[in-house]
């Protein structure tokens, strides 16, 4: 008979201050660490309409190197009402020495990212230097993204090269710190 298991002794916090201490390559990406919340707008070439979304990011750590990173949006009227889940993405961002992060996303629609990029002062820019499909994925090349930390909220632009389409701007959202 096997032993009960016991509950994890290394839980990610996403909490500064609680949990692990953060491991100290993490320095240039600790504001980044929590619950972020807000609104955004996008538009492609290939969509017949823009459109309006709101977003939840989650970054925590478990006291070594990296960030476990959790993305979920949903599509929004002009009124703010909630339409149908939207953008959802997880992964990973390995933040390096020289404060170069590495990142790897997954997408439930097929698509598994790769990005490289620099953390420089309060903003992070990265681009794919992998973009991975199943058989049935829309057909996505590169994509471009920067975050950046001002006026107490995190900003972050999206640029996209897909489905036959040059690389070019498609999402724009302002995230703020939730308490809870």
């Amino acid at each position: 008979m096997l032993e009960p298991a016991q509950e994890n002794p290394f839980p990610d916090s996403h909490v500064l201050g609680e949990g692990p201490e953060p491991h100290p390559q993490l320095q240039p990406v600790l504001g980044l660490v929590g619950r972020w919340h807000g609104r955004g707008s996008g538009e492609y070439p290939t969509l017949e309409h823009g459109f309006r979304y709101e977003q939840e990011i989650t970054f925590s750590h478990d006291g070594r190197p990296f960030l476990c990173y959790e993305s979920r949006a949903w599509l929004i009227d002009e009124s703010g009402t909630a339409l149908r889940p939207a953008g959802r993405e997880t992964g990973w961002w390995r933040i390096l020495p020289d404060a170069s992060v590495e990142v790897t996303l997954a997408h439930p629609t097929g698509i598994v990212e790769t990005y490289v990029g620099q953390v420089t002062g309060t903003e992070i820019e990265m681009a794919t230097d992998t973009v991975g499909l199943t058989p049935r994925a829309k057909e996505v090349t590169a994509m471009r993204r920067r975050y950046a930390l001002e006026d107490g909220g995190l900003t972050i632009v999206q640029e996209m090269a897909a489905v036959g389409q040059p690389m070019q701007h498609h999402l724009q959202a302002r995230l703020f710190p939730r308490k809870d």
